[in-house]
């Protein structure tokens, strides 16, 4: 057996004998291998310890806290990362003292054989997701599936938080001040929209010019009635205010004065006088007088004080009291039977909570309880009792709904202490269609949850494969991929004019397009995961191909084109993924390799160490030596060379795109070298032959996407109890020809997706 080398941190490492008794003891029938991973603690301490031991470990691996017993559960994520950094060749670094082959695959060969070994003994432990909020795209999909509109007011909100790649993680999504008023003013908008009301911010508006009164003085507007019925005028006003008086204003019509008001606020506090009218049709003018003119050239201290009254608008609203002829749909929809307007406010009350039942269950995703049936009345029946409306008072009863915490938040109850229950048939419908449509479940899996139809592995697969085939699949299209493969940043980038005059918002919106085709079409088509790493077509416009260098594409919509020569294939032919890897006036070897570590293999290298200076900006071709020579001096430094070693040869096999994803075959005057030797020793050259590598690779992938995936549809980080779920996806589509449906059949069918357990840790 190794022995630890003795330095001035090694003896903070558990003593020998007591790590192997204390293994023996805990881990029962399924021990590790105690001695090998005595012998592995040997390895690290030998090399590692100074470094990764500690409060203040780098990375945060401290391997001296690590335990046999600790292996396969809580450490697991680290074992991890350290199998990565030795295959890598990451770790250690190059200027210490390297451990020898066989050092390295006894380290490799125990994590891979036992910190890494998934054992599914018993039942899965299924976590907790934080009760969380719908997100900015989840909300306005749920208003657009509620009611049939499509606002999109949630830009109006803060950005969302990510975590975990995903801004649909419960334990980011926290509801501050601002975004609560912004729920109130959208819940507003929402129910004016899908409902016609009667009162006055409802009413038809004309809108008059104001004017600006510097001495005594009136201003008349002529109008045209086709409809008798009440009106109100409304002026907005404010004064300079001067003297011992404020501004003195007279609203009159027909040349017969209405009102006098004093208007005391100033600039900082427009507001708003209102008269209530009674008109008949035909014609009318109205009149607004300014009184009280007041100017004194000096007064106290020297100042000139100089009263003057500012009319900013003059509105007239109405008719009053009369509906639309043409009423929203929802509107018609709802009203179904309509309330009687002569009833007794008791009889309304009844009559308008038999209507909002089904509507709060739908917005509620389960059915509403009596006493939330009973509140919504409260609502109508108080606003119908301070004369409101029924319109009026149906809008703020819907606006209760969408202010209310089980609309807003994705409600599932905690078992009992200790415990974990089974989500009922309402909680997955609701989980489902959050995970494929980012949307509240539609009517068929709605009703499906009612009958009691949706708590079995069958039944929720035949959802699932119905669901897939559904246009509304296009929101995991959006929000899984467009974060998973980072397509949300084609909105920032921005590729220098000067390097590349063709790229303009035709061609961003063309290849983000591209991609989104290509996964919709794996989804939908129940396609090879493989494809994502090479495949031999794509979707392209007639700006794309052009940009592609491919002849006989024309016109504005997208077609399906077999790919030939090798130049494309996958998503890392795709220009959407080359550019934005990119930086504005160059490629990125370094970002376009570590895209591919973190998002198909899920293997990101550590962060950069401080104060590493960038690699300078502009055309490679006018600094000095190839892109590939500067980067070369640039990591002279061990501590830069041991990561990119892992990045730099990825990114180097991408180098025939340029900064927007085009072919070349020469950066400037210098030809491109796309060769590349990955730390497993293998060689390639360009990316026809590295991504017959990365095929290789397909198991990591598969891993890789399956964990993404749950993550995105539990709406957590993964724990290390997740890995028997992620495992059995893995292994159904090694067998199963690597169908995309595989996923999504698999966590479905999952504890982790089905199950939910209590806060208390177990």
């Amino acid at each position: 057996m190794l022995s630890l080398l003795k330095t001035s941190r090694s003896s903070q490492l558990l003593p020998r004998v007591m790590q192997i008794a204390t293994a023996m003891l805990l881990c029962g029938g399924h021990c590790l291998d105690a001695e090998t991973f005595e012998d592995v603690q040997g390895v690290l301490g030998r090399y590692c310890i100074d470094c990764h031991s500690g409060s203040d470990a780098e990375s945060g691996i401290a391997i001296d806290s690590y335990t046999a017993t600790n292996a396969r559960s809580t450490d697991r994520a680290n074992w991890r990362r350290i199998l990565r950094q030795l295959q890598g060749r990451a770790m250690p670094p190059d200027d210490a003292d390297q451990p020898s082959e066989e050092e390295r695959k006894l380290v490799e060969q125990w994590i891979l054989d036992d910190a890494l070994k998934v054992e599914c003994v018993g039942p899965d432990r299924p976590g907790r997701v934080t009760i969380r909020r719908l997100n900015r795209q989840e909300y306005d999909n749920t208003i657009r599936d509620l009611f049939g509109i499509d606002l999109k007011l949630a830009k109006t909100f803060p950005s969302d938080d990510v975590g975990y790649g995903f801004d649909n993680i419960g334990d980011v999504l926290s509801v501050s001040p601002v975004l609560f008023e912004r729920y109130i003013d959208a819940a507003d908008e929402i129910v004016r929209t899908v409902i016609a009301s009667t009162d006055v911010e409802a009413a038809p508006r004309r809108q008059f010019e104001g004017k600006r009164f510097p001495t005594r003085g009136q201003v008349t507007r002529d109008f045209t009635l086709e409809d008798a019925g009440e009106y109100v005028l409304r002026v907005r006003a404010w004064g300079d205010q001067a003297g011992n008086q404020a501004c003195f204003m007279l609203v009159g019509l027909d040349g017969k004065p209405l009102r006098k008001e004093l208007v005391r606020n100033d600039r900082n506090r427009p507001t708003d006088f209102e008269v209530t009218l009674d008109l008949k049709q035909g014609k009318h003018q109205l009149g607004v007088a300014f009184l009280n003119d007041f100017y004194l050239k000096s007064g106290p201290q020297g100042k000139k004080l100089d009263r003057n009254l500012n009319v900013d608008s003059i509105e007239l609203i109405g008719p009053l009291g009369i509906l639309p002829d043409s009423l929203p749909e929802f509107h018609t929809r709802f009203f179904q039977p309509p309330i009687d307007p002569r009833a007794t406010v008791t009889h309304q009350t009844e009559a308008i909570k038999k209507l909002l039942n089904p509507l709060a269950s739908r917005a509620f995703r389960r059915r509403a309880s009596i006493t939330e049936v009973e509140s919504l009345g409260r609502i109508f029946s108080l606003a119908r009792r301070n004369g409101e409306t029924v319109e009026r008072s149906t809008q703020l009863a819907v606006a209760a709904i969408l202010v209310s915490p089980s609309f807003l938040f994705r409600m599932e109850v905690d078992p009992e202490p200790g415990e974990v229950r089974d989500l009922n048939d309402f909680e997955l419908a609701t989980r489902l269609s959050y995970f494929l449509w980012s949307s509240m479940p539609d009517d068929e899996l709605f009703g499906a949850a009612a009958r009691g139809e949706l708590h079995t592995e069958e039944q929720l697969v035949q959802q699932a494969r119905r669901m897939l085939k559904d246009d509304r699949v296009e929101a995991l299209v959006e929000n899984f991929a467009g974060q998973w493969l980072q397509l949300r940043g084609l909105e920032e980038v921005s590729p220098s004019q000067k390097q590349f005059p063709t790229f303009d918002n035709q061609l961003r919106e063309a290849m983000l397009r591209e991609t989104e085709l290509f996964f919709r079409t794996i989804v939908s088509d129940n396609r090879s995961i493989l494809d994502f790493l090479d495949a031999d077509y794509t979707y392209v416009n007639d700006r794309l191909a052009k940009h592609y260098g491919i002849s006989g594409v024309s016109g504005p919509d997208f077609k399906r084109v077999s790919l030939e020569g090798g130049r494309r294939g996958g998503l890392l032919g795709q220009a959407s993924i080359l550019t934005v890897t990119s930086d504005p006036t160059r490629t990125s070897p370094v970002k376009r390799g570590k895209w591919i570590l973190e998002n198909l293999f899920d293997a990101p290298p550590p962060e950069p160490p401080p104060n590493v200076p960038q690699l300078a900006e502009g055309d490679s071709s006018q600094l000095t030596g190839s892109l590939r020579e500067q980067m070369e001096r640039h990591r002279a430094d061990p501590a830069c060379a041991s990561c990119h070693k892992m990045m730099d040869p990825l990114g180097f096999g991408l180098e025939n795109y340029n900064a927007i994803g085009a072919w070349r075959d020469r950066d400037g005057t210098i030809e491109i070298d796309a060769t590349g030797e990955l730390p497993s020793g293998q060689t390639f050259d360009g990316p026809q032959e590295l991504r017959h590598l990365l095929l290789q690779r397909q198991d990591d992938f598969r891993r890789c996407l399956s964990e993404k995936m749950l993550t995105f549809a539990l709406g957590r980080g993964l724990e290390y109890y997740d890995a028997c779920a992620v495992e059995r996806i893995v292994n159904r589509l090694q067998a199963d020809d690597d169908r995309f449906a595989i996923v999504v059949e698999e966590i479905v069918k999952s504890p982790a997706f089905r199950q939910r357990e209590s806060g208390e840790s177990q």
